[in-house]
């Protein structure tokens, strides 16, 4: 094997003898459940890693990561993932995180084939189908670009509204904030988008299901 791949396992050792160190209980502590109050949904995308970028512990955040943090309503795996952070860990915030530069939504401003992921950018490309009159007025590939990501975050949210999942969830009384943020690389810091929703009164009438 390689020095790289024995490295990573070299690494692991390293890292739980020094939290060992730093806490003698904390594996057992951790091994007994877990109770995190966040979801995150986030882009695959390596360079954003959800626990380090927002200094969380192990145990903390519950995460699910794809290409372009999307939220689509035919994703077995989202919606399982949504679904146990909801009804069973009860997680009081769902985000969803995307960030600056990110591959996919870029790939999604082109016509240019990429492969089976192509099917994937076909929503994303629904963002821009849905604010094509602000995109098309931004001169600067690179502005447009990056409020081509913005845009596309806030839509995962409203997105996230929309399932029978967290409607359900507000319709019982439990208390779910779903927020979107753009996390730039180049700074290491999160924006805020400001479309934060709590109840189905957040939604248009003909979203709401009539639980």
């Amino acid at each position: 094997m390689d020095f790289f791949y024995n490295q990573l396992l070299d690494n692991n050792k390293e890292w739980a003898k020094n939290q060992v160190k730093r806490d003698p209980e904390f594996f057992k502590n951790l091994s007994h459940s877990q109770k995190p109050p966040v979801l995150w949904i986030g882009c695959a995308d390596s360079r954003v890693p959800a626990n380090e970028i927002i200094g969380a512990r192990s145990g903390e955040v519950f995460v699910h990561r794809n290409i372009a943090n999307m939220v689509i309503h035919s994703d077995m795996s989202m919606l399982s993932v949504l679904d146990y952070a909801v009804n069973i860990l009860k997680v009081k915030h769902v985000i969803v995180c995307g960030h600056y530069g990110c591959g996919g939504v870029k790939a999604a401003m082109t016509n240019k084939p990429v492969g089976l992921i192509d099917n994937w950018i076909r929503h994303i490309k629904d963002t821009y189908r849905f604010h094509k009159s602000e995109l098309d007025t931004i001169q600067e590939e690179d502005s447009r670009f990056d409020r081509f990501v913005e845009l596309n975050v806030q839509e995962q949210v409203f997105d996230l509204a929309k399932t029978s999942i967290i409607q359900n969830a507000w319709e019982n009384g439990q208390e779910i904030h779903l927020h979107g943020w753009v996390y730039s690389i180049q700074d290491g810091l999160i924006r805020d988008q400001k479309c934060t929703l709590k109840n189905n009164d957040s939604l248009d009438i003909v979203y709401q299901l009539e639980i």
